[in-house]
């Protein structure tokens, strides 16, 4: 069974997820932690639970979901795995910093642990993540989802009874669109825990979501 910990960072009040099993092996996803107090309530949840962090994986990589990636490279060894479409987003944060929140990012970009495509997995403890690939917020936005669990997470591309914005670099209403009919074949009690805002469920969005075709 999975437990997942949610903790809402930075200015734009970013889902990060913390993701554990009965090994105590934990994936940490969209670690958008920006200000002292998030960062210290992050390690806190781990070492108080005795946690492994074996996987810093990103949904996507606007700013927002990426500030805390050089805290946990610092804390935990782990470096940014990512899909390959996005890595430039990755190098360009800085740029983001000035364009997005007119801040200068003053600390150095660390590096891309593995550039991830649809074919490739992330495993930990007793479960399985897979890939699905569903562009259109940005390039390489990306579901991870484990089919045993019943749970997706959904960075950026689907919220509760919304979508992300689709006109930053790279994004694409007609590709959110499609990617949209790509998720909505996973079944209708599959857990959905956004980027920003609270979960849902497949179900909920097929039904009332208004960006998805019915």
């Amino acid at each position: 069974m999975l437990n997942i910990q949610r903790f809402e960072c930075n200015m734009l009040q970013e889902n990060c997820y913390v993701v554990s099993d009965e090994t105590q092996e934990c994936v940490i996803i969209d670690c958008g932690a920006f200000y002292p107090e998030e960062k210290t309530a992050i390690a806190d949840y781990i070492r108080k639970n005795e946690l492994k962090p074996v996987h810093l994986i990103a949904t996507h990589g606007h700013l927002d979901h990426n500030f805390g990636n050089k805290f946990i490279l610092d804390e935990y060894g782990l470096k940014l795995e990512i899909h390959r479409d996005d890595e430039i987003q990755i190098k360009q944060m800085a740029q983001q910093a000035e364009n997005l929140y007119q801040f200068t990012l003053d600390e150095e970009i660390p590096p891309i642990g593995r550039l991830l495509t649809e074919a490739d997995t992330i495993d930990f403890g007793s479960h399985r993540f897979t890939i699905i690939e569903t562009p259109g917020h940005s390039q390489g936005g990306v579901f991870y989802y484990c089919k045993e669990e019943k749970v997706c997470f959904s960075g950026d591309t689907l919220f509760r009874n919304s979508i992300g914005r689709c006109d930053l670099t790279g994004g694409s209403m007609f590709m959110i669109i499609q990617s949209l009919r790509t998720i909505c074949q996973l079944p209708d009690d599959t857990v959905v825990l956004p980027g920003h805002g609270p979960q849902t469920t497949i179900g909920h969005e097929v039904a009332t979501n208004p960006f998805i075709d019915r």
